[in-house]
């Protein structure tokens, strides 16, 4: 931070922006590395998947124990980076029992563990009815098997005290957020909260109207947000394709107004932006900031 930005911070009343990162966009490297890379960038917060970060640590999930979680967690702990997801990003919907149990299973490890982590949110996507893509994943049923299982781990939260956080994609039985505020509505509990990113809402069809989208998903979803992604887009050859935070289509000042305004110290979470341009994408984030 620079002379005219630590003078902006010390006259604004309002709290600076609160960013972190996902921990695997900055790749496989060794713990010690991936802590001076965040810290090097004055990231506050991580979302943190140790299998996508740490494979010959987890062979298996059920493989996770009090030890890997103390041994991950201590280490942020100590470089004052805090923990604010816990990611375990399975199917929960697939339509293979066995698969949709081992994926509960799984989800249920994370829970257990995240205060030995030293988090207090566990992050995860609905997954496909089907493998991949499938219009089956927009129907009632597909609804039904979200609220089905999301009451089933939202009970496992509630035992240890933790939360799960859900996050709703374009082409998953989650796909808007008025299904998610359904859903909120479905599973009345405070240990159930919502991670928004935006542009998993968007397509080549409807990102022209995308004011309107982030309106609704923040009034629908309000103070049920936990965390949010902050991602960006450009529509090429009519595919949304994701691209660096600063360099597409993605209109984030009413999610910084809302982070600025509505909920003073919510953690942003920069998504998919490669560790050469996270630099540029900070900087144009906190100038859109403290411009609001």
């Amino acid at each position: 931070m620079n002379t005219n930005e630590e003078a902006a911070a010390t006259a604004s009343p309002y709290p600076p922006l609160n960013l972190g990162v996902r921990a695997h966009d900055f790749g496989q490297v060794p713990l010690d590395a991936l802590i001076a890379k965040i810290r090097q960038h004055s990231f506050t917060c991580v979302q943190f998947a140790v299998k996508k970060s740490f494979p010959d640590s987890v062979p298996d999930f059920s493989a996770l124990s009090p030890g890997t979680a103390a041994y991950f967690g201590g280490a942020f702990r100590q470089a004052g980076i805090h923990l604010a997801v816990l990611g375990c990003y399975v199917n929960i919907v697939a339509s293979d029992p066995a698969e949709r149990n081992r994926a509960l299973s799984d989800f249920a490890v994370h829970l257990r563990l995240a205060r030995d982590f030293g988090a207090s949110l566990v992050g995860t996507e609905t997954g496909s009815v089907g493998n991949g893509y499938t219009p089956d994943n927009f129907t009632e049923e597909a609804f039904q098997r979200v609220v089905e299982s999301v009451r089933w781990m939202v009970a496992e939260a509630e035992r240890f005290g933790v939360t799960v956080g859900i996050e709703a994609g374009l082409n998953h039985p989650l796909y808007t957020a008025g299904l998610t505020r359904r859903l909120l509505e479905e599973v009345p509990s405070r240990n159930l909260q919502v991670i928004l990113d935006c542009a998993n809402l968007l397509s080549p069809d409807n990102y022209l109207r995308q004011e309107d989208i982030i309106a609704e998903a923040l009034d629908l979803l309000g103070d049920r947000i936990a965390v949010l992604h902050l991602k960006d887009f450009r529509v090429e050859q009519g595919r949304l394709e994701i691209v660096p935070v600063g360099q597409g289509d993605m209109q984030f000042r009413p999610l910084l107004h809302y982070m600025k305004y509505k909920r003073p110290h919510i953690q942003g979470l920069l998504e998919s932006t490669p560790e050469e341009d996270m630099e540029a994408s900070v900087a144009y984030l906190k100038r859109l900031y403290e411009q609001l």
